[in-house]
């Protein structure tokens, strides 16, 4: 059950790191983040 659980959280941070480097640097400025922000958010975004 572990496993299915970490590889969907890797699915998850997968996609959403991708879908925010698409952005460019003003779109990420509207949604408030800045490039280097990526990481942090997908890791967060993937737990939840």
């Amino acid at each position: 059950m572990n496993l299915v659980r970490s590889f969907n959280e890797w699915r998850r941070y997968r996609e959403t790191s991708l879908e925010l480097k698409r952005l460019s640097g003003r779109e990420l400025e509207d949604i408030g983040f800045a490039r280097g922000d990526i990481a942090s958010v997908a890791r967060r975004a993937a737990r939840a």
